[in-house]
């Protein structure tokens, strides 16, 4: 099973991982905020996940790693 992980006490909430997902299984947390003040990226649906890598080549700051299952 394809896998992604966040940093997210290192992420800024820019949101360009969530735009660039083509299966729309990213979103912006609504419950949690990191140690920046920022409410940090999150997956959806794992399972989904075809792990093209476009959210972490999409993030400014490399909080995301994507493993091929």
């Amino acid at each position: 099973m394809n896998k992604v992980t966040f940093q997210t006490d290192l992420c800024k909430g820019c949101g360009l991982c969530v735009t660039a997902c083509p299966k729309k299984i990213l979103q912006m947390s609504t419950s949690v905020i990191n140690v920046k003040g920022h409410h940090p990226a999150e997956i959806t649906n794992q399972e989904a996940c075809i792990a093209c890598a476009f959210c972490a080549t999409m993030c400014p700051d490399c909080v995301i790693t994507v493993e091929r299952g």
